[in-house]
């Protein structure tokens, strides 16, 4: 591994032998900020938009006196902003960044011991295999995941953005971007419903997501949920395995 820090020889009080350790850094500040900031807004857009889509009974009085569903879509509209300046930041990032800021925009299909990994870590994930590999930055399955969910973020952006247009009208600046989604979908129905159930889609990859890095952080003796905060990863010496 490159760029790692041997803790080798290390005793604790009682005068046992410490483990030997290495840690590499890989995930730079910005990818770290974007990736808290986008689970934030992640998860304001995954609320707001449920009852957006489902909304609360209506409150007594005057309407004028009540914007509780108003709070709620500009809640969602400002996530969404948060997400797409992102989503095109961290595009960015992956052109300036380290090569680990690149892996998840591109995937070595034709390297057939990349393959051979996917299916290995899914039968790792099922506890079908013992032995974890480790690997400095995104496991092959993990690599894959995030590049479908960057695409399926991709989408959401564009969906929800088509949506709004109708709001702001064909004269808007939304509009102009993307209202050529509705020449895909004529009735904005439809993009309602792909864009909601992209949401339940971006659920379930959350679900998934963190099950994952706990189980990482458990039972492979290499340190994931830890590194997005301090950006390096922990690594146990492979001789303890």
């Amino acid at each position: 591994m490159s760029q790692t820090t041997g803790l080798q020889g290390v005793s604790d009080a009682a005068g046992q032998r410490a483990a030997p350790l290495q840690t590499v850094y890989v995930y730079e500040a910005p990818v770290r900020l974007w990736h808290w900031t986008n689970a934030l807004a992640i998860l304001v857009l995954a609320t707001t938009g449920y009852f957006i889509a489902s909304p609360l009974p209506s409150t007594p009085g005057e309407a004028s006196a009540n914007f509780l569903m108003g709070y709620i879509r500009f809640a969602h509209f400002a996530a969404a902003y948060v997400v797409a300046a992102g989503l095109l930041l961290r595009i960015y990032w992956a052109f300036v960044g380290n090569v680990y800021a690149k892996q998840i925009f591109r995937l070595p299909l034709w390297d057939r011991q990349w393959v051979s990994g996917v299916f290995y870590e899914l039968a790792w994930y099922m506890f079908l295999v013992k032995k974890p590999r480790k690997y400095v930055g995104h496991n092959p399955l993990a690599h894959f995941s995030m590049f479908f969910f960057m695409l399926l973020l991709f989408f959401m952006v564009v969906t929800g953005f088509a949506l709004y247009s109708e709001g702001a009208g064909r004269d808007s600046l939304s509009y102009r971007l993307f209202g050529w989604v509705f020449a895909i979908w004529p009735n904005s129905q439809d993009v309602h419903t792909w864009h909601h159930l992209g949401m339940w889609g971006v659920a379930i990859f959350i679900v998934i997501h963190v099950y994952a890095a706990m189980r990482e952080d458990i039972m492979s003796r290499q340190s994931l949920i830890s590194s997005m905060v301090s950006g390096e990863r922990l690594f146990r010496d492979q001789s303890e395995d």
